[in-house]
């Protein structure tokens, strides 16, 4: 079986949205007396972490390796998006979103001069445009959920950015962690649902 180059899209974005997936949720399980509501998710990437000793806290390992892995596997996503459809908006944003995400694996919560910050903002604005965005590349519903998962990431963002989610989480009861939360999982979600459209592709014709 010949892959076209949507599938190799679809299948880079699947499995590295997966590993991510599973490895974020084991790294929440060996980090000591972790809060989904109150942690935020990038809690997990520095070898010390709040209420954590750098003694016990390995989750950094597992989170930071993680993501910076998905990060790559968008970056591949990208190109053979690209090379696919020729739709450059969507292929843009989408290699935005991975050059993010190995950012984010790359600097934790402790690096410098707020790089953290800078590059899972550029993760989530990469990600969430590219949902709405993509459009055009899919067909209903899926147009559709992926216009309405990236307006949720994107909404939450703009009450997530003023001051990292603590009013509005605590406003809406779901803490700074799930106001985080509502920024990524809508995301990933569709990711896992665009990959899947994107193996079933034939190849263009030239």
């Amino acid at each position: 079986m010949t892959l076209t180059n949507g599938g190799k899209a679809g299948i880079a974005l699947f499995l590295g949205v997966l590993q991510f997936g599973i490895f974020e949720m084991i790294a929440e399980f060996v980090y000591p007396n972790y809060s989904v509501s109150q942690n935020y998710i990038s809690d997990l990437g520095p070898p010390c972490g709040t209420g954590a000793s750098c003694g016990s806290q390995n989750s950094w390992i597992i989170f930071d390796t993680s993501i910076a892995i998905m990060g790559v596997a968008i970056l591949i996503s990208a190109l053979y998006l690209y090379r696919h459809f020729r739709w450059k908006p969507t292929a843009g944003l989408v290699a935005l979103a991975g050059i993010g995400a190995i950012g984010v694996g790359i600097f934790n919560e402790s690096a410098p001069y707020d790089l953290h910050g800078i590059f899972s903002l550029v993760t989530f604005l990469g990600i969430g445009l590219a949902a709405v965005v993509s459009g055009p590349l899919q067909k209903p519903p899926l147009r559709y959920f992926g216009i309405v998962l990236g307006a949720v990431t994107l909404i939450s963002l703009l009450l997530y950015v003023p001051d990292s989610g603590v009013s509005f989480g605590a406003m809406l009861g779901i803490g700074p962690g799930g106001l985080e939360r509502m920024i990524v999982y809508p995301v990933l979600f569709w990711s896992l649902a665009f990959a899947g459209h994107l193996m079933g592709l034939e190849d263009r014709p030239s």
